[in-house]
């Protein structure tokens, strides 16, 4: 059996940064076990499978796909990079005809739409509450160090954990932070969290105008930092919007790659999520 794969670097036009995620397009579903060996092998944040719900549709004339996203240990719930990356291979090199396309996926229906050079995502928001800063001491003190913080948020559905740094703390701060994925991981073992997001206020009327900066960490489902995560920026997104008052965003995930996000709140719970790929391997699966 072959099985085409594609990687795409997301949230970038530029090839080695962003965040890469592998896409394999499937005729026919293959079994989870074979999903998660293929995640593991390709060795990425994220491997995604898209697969035809309607067997009439193929990948060039059909809107609606089926959607899973595997990282190396364990599938998740909700991936933006691997979901931007899916809708990329199919405008690009399946030459799918439709100006939107719809992922039926663990988080329900996500519409991509081609915009420009790039793509927007439609995404659930995830509005994260408050905490006590005390109850997550021993993450926080993984996570940041003797760093102040402002905040401590958690969007308990998705299991991740916010930390704003106090607004003295500039960006040279949160690109030097050295997160040990052992240590951070051993912090919980609840399984309350999957992710810490560690976040600082960004500086608008500096070109090119970030209204806040962000790094993720994902020790526990395999990730010891993720370059670049759409699905935090739902989290980030809600977080941000009501602490600035506004509804459209820029964003930029400061991780050695790094990536740019254009984020804009919607009135109906969602918010769009928009941002550019490229394309930097595409070959063959043999089993």
């Amino acid at each position: 059996m072959e099985i085409p794969v594609f990687t795409l670097d997301a949230f970038t036009n530029l090839p080695f940064r962003g965040n890469p995620a592998a896409v394999c397009p499937l005729m026919h579903e293959l079994n989870d076990d074979l999903y998660q060996k293929i995640a593991a092998e390709m060795n990425l944040s994220e491997t995604a499978f898209i697969t035809r719900i309607n067997h009439a549709d193929n990948f060039t004339t059909g809107s609606r796909f089926r959607l899973r996203w595997f990282t190396p240990t364990t599938e998740v719930n909700l991936c933006g990079h691997a979901t931007l990356a899916s809708a990329a291979v199919l405008f690009q090199h399946k030459n799918n005809v439709n100006p939107t396309l719809v992922f039926e996926t663990k988080s329900g229906d996500l519409a991509v739409t081609k915009k420009g050079e790039g793509y927007v995502m439609d995404f659930p928001l995830n509005p994260p509450t408050r905490q006590d800063p005390n109850e997550f001491r021993d993450i926080i003190k993984a996570a940041v160090g003797n760093h102040p913080i402002q905040d401590v948020y958690l969007c308990s559905n998705l299991k991740k954990l916010l930390i704003r740094l106090a607004d003295s703390c500039d960006t040279s701060v949160l690109t030097q932070l050295k997160v040990d994925p052992v240590a951070l991981e051993s912090s919980d073992r609840s399984g309350g969290i999957i992710e810490v997001i560690v976040t600082i206020k960004g500086s608008p009327d500096c070109q090119p105008g970030y209204d806040f900066y962000s790094r993720n960490f994902s020790p526990w489902v395999g990730i010891p930092e993720d370059p670049v995560t759409g699905s935090a920026h739902t989290v980030l997104g809600s977080y941000w919007s009501e602490k600035l008052g506004k509804k459209k965003m820029l964003a930029y995930q400061c991780s050695s790659r790094g990536g740019e996000l254009e984020l804009e709140v919607r009135d109906d719970g969602r918010i769009n999520i928009a941002g550019q790929t490229i394309t930097v391997l595409q070959g063959m699966i043999k089993l």
